[in-house]
C-alpha cells in the first residue's frame, strides 16, 4: 500500500470551509526569523523561491512585505494540496513573480535545480514520508541552494494559561503528526537527506502577539483536529478554553478596558545547505 500524498485529518480539518479561519487568525513570521532565512542564502539574487505547503499565502505575504526580502524575489512558486487554501491563496497573494498551484513534498513538479531556497512554513510536520521529501529537495535545488522550515507555536513556557489552553486542546490530536513531537526530525536521519545535505542549523524566537479571549478560541480552532471535532464537542473545547483565559489572573495585559492581554508565542527555524560536491 502506498504512502497517502495527504493525512486525512489534515484533507478534512484543512478542507473548504477552514480556510478563512486559518487565514486570519494564524500568525505570521517575525523579522528575526526571516532575516536568518534570507542571510543564509548563498549568492546575491534576485532568487527563485519554491515554497511547499503554501497554505493561504501566510508566508508568501510575510516576504513579500518584508522592505529586505521583496526585491530578492525573482519567482516564487508555491505548491499547496488543499484546493481550499491555494483559493484563499489566489485572492490574498498579488504579485507578478507569485504563482501557485497543486503539489506535494515529495512531488513538486518543479524542474531540476530550479530553485535558490526551499521553504516549508507550518506545515513539515505533516510530511508522510521524509526519505522521498530529501530525494525531491535535492532534485529541485540548485547545488548552493539552501532549505528552510519554520514554525509557530503558541509558548507554553511563557504563561501559564497557555500551557492550560495547549494542554485542553492537545488532547485531540488524535495521533495526528504535530510539530511538537519532533517526528519531523526523523528526516535528517533519511538515506536521502544524509547524501545531499550538511547538517542542520536551528534557531529559535520568543515574541509577544496581542492576544484576546475571542482570539485564543480561534487560533485553538483553527487547529485541524478541532476543526474536525462534532459541533457540539467542539463548542464545549472553545467554552473550556473561555474559562482558563478568564480565570488566569496572572496575564499581563495590553490594554485591559479592551480585552487585549500578551500572547507569548515561539518561532523555529531549521536550515540546510546541500553539499559541496
Amino acid at each position: 500500500m502506498s504512502t497517502p500524498k495527504v493525512h486525512k485529518i489534515a484533507q478534512e480539518g484543512f478542507g473548504a470551509g477552514t480556510n478563512e479561519l486559518y487565514d486570519r487568525i494564524r500568525p505570521s513570521y517575525q523579522p528575526p526569523a526571516l532575516d536568518f532565512i534570507r542571510e543564509s542564502l548563498k549568492g546575491v539574487g534576485p532568487f527563485n523561491i519554491l515554497e511547499i505547503g503554501s497554505g493561504t499565502g501566510i508566508f508568501t505575504r510575510a516576504i513579500l512585505a518584508d522592505p529586505k526580502w521583496n526585491p530578492l524575489i525573482k519567482e516564487l512558486k508555491a505548491k499547496e494540496p488543499s484546493a481550499g487554501m491555494r483559493e484563499v491563496f489566489s485572492r490574498t497573494v498579488k504579485d507578478e513573480r507569485v504563482s501557485t498551484s497543486e503539489g506535494f513534498f515529495h512531488d513538486t513538479g518543479i524542474e531540476d535545480e530550479w530553485a535558490d531556497l526551499i521553504v516549508i512554513a507550518q506545515a513539515f510536520h505533516w510530511c508522510p514520508d521524509y526519505d522521498a521529501a530529501s530525494a525531491e529537495f535535492d532534485r529541485v535545488l540548485k547545488p548552493t541552494g539552501t532549505l528552510a522550515f519554520i514554525w509557530n507555536l503558541e509558548d507554553r513556557d511563557g504563561a501559564p494559561w497557555v500551557a492550560k489552553v495547549r494542554d485542553l486542546y492537545e488532547l485531540y490530536e488524535q495521533g495526528t503528526p504535530q510539530f511538537r513531537h519532533e517526528k519531523w526530525r526523523a528526516t535528517f536521519d533519511t538515506p536521502s537527506y544524509q547524501k545531499a545535505f550538511e547538517p542542520p542549523r536551528e534557531k529559535q524566537w520568543t515574541y509577544i502577539l496581542q492576544g484576546t479571549k475571542e482570539g485564543v478560541v480561534d487560533r485553538a480552532s483553527s487547529k485541524s483536529y478541532i476543526a474536525v471535532l462534532p459541533d457540539t464537542k467542539k463548542k464545549e473545547v472553545q467554552e473550556e478554553i473561555r474559562k482558563i483565559v478568564d480565570a488566569d489572573s496572572e496575564k499581563r495585559w495590553i490594554d485591559e478596558p479592551k480585552g487585549i492581554f500578551e500572547y507569548p508565542y515561539k518561532c523555529w527555524v531549521v536550515l540546510a545547505h546541500k553539499k559541496q560536491v
